[in-house]
């Protein structure tokens, strides 16, 4: 049975949708919760499977408001990379995953954005990406991809939506298993939100049936992509640039 590392930023935002999934294929998760007392950012000679690293609300990695454990969890991340375990970043994890694999981010307003995205590429997530999909994003500053990054989705404005790096990181800007009731709760839990986010909420409760449906297939192809149901591989990732 594998395991992953799961670091949270807030206690809002979670697996959501995604916990169900790792569940029915015996694929266990434990969470890092470095923003409580006695909360941590795993160490990199801790035992798992793969790492996945969850959003954080307002907080960003371009120098406005940097979760503060921003460095660590870049040197995490760079480690697992370097091992060829798995790393999917959601969110503020998928601009930890860039700086990790040699990009940056860039600096931008917290926004609540409820829309679609599309495919770029046929194969992408081994064919498991649909063509269109939900994508609903919480998050400050954005990611500028490595040159070792290939774009598997962009959202309605071309901006990139998912990505991969090597052959078993991935990359969501969106979070592909968010529920509604995180959206409130991250509203609720920081002073600073999103402007007027209630026409989004209510446009995100409708697109639930969605999310779950679209969640089916875009599980199979992460799963697959980085071979969580197999034994463990090591791939390490080879940088350019």
């Amino acid at each position: 049975m594998n395991i992953l590392n799961v670091v949270q930023h807030t206690s809002a935002d979670y697996l959501g949708l995604m916990e169900d999934h790792l569940e029915g294929r015996r694929i266990r998760f434990r969470y890092f919760r470095p923003f409580t007392e006695q909360g941590s950012v795993p160490q990199a000679g801790d035992v798992c499977d793969g790492l996945f690293l969850l959003g954080g609300g307002p907080w960003g990695s371009a120098g406005g408001r940097d979760v503060p454990t921003l460095d660590q969890e870049v040197r995490l991340a760079r480690n697992m990379l370097d091992q060829g375990k798995p790393v999917v970043g959601i969110g503020l994890g998928a601009q930890i995953l860039a700086l990790a694999a040699g990009g940056r981010s860039e600096p931008s307003g917290l926004v609540f954005e409820t829309g679609y995205a599309r495919r770029t590429v046929p194969d992408a997530l081994e064919g498991f990406l649909p063509e269109r999909f939900p994508h609903v994003v919480y998050m400050r500053d954005r990611p500028v991809l490595p040159v070792a990054a290939n774009v598997l989705a962009e959202d309605e404005a071309g901006r990139v939506a998912v990505f991969q790096v090597g052959e078993n990181a991935l990359g969501f800007i969106g979070h592909p298993g968010f529920k509604t009731a995180m959206a409130e709760d991250l509203i609720m839990e920081f002073e600073e939100s999103p402007e007027h986010p209630a026409p989004r909420l209510q446009r995100m409760q409708m697109m639930m049936r969605q999310i779950e449906d679209a969640l089916v297939p875009i599980m199979t192809g992460v799963i697959k992509v980085t071979g969580l149901m197999r034994s463990s591989r090591r791939i390490p990732l080879e940088l350019k640039g």
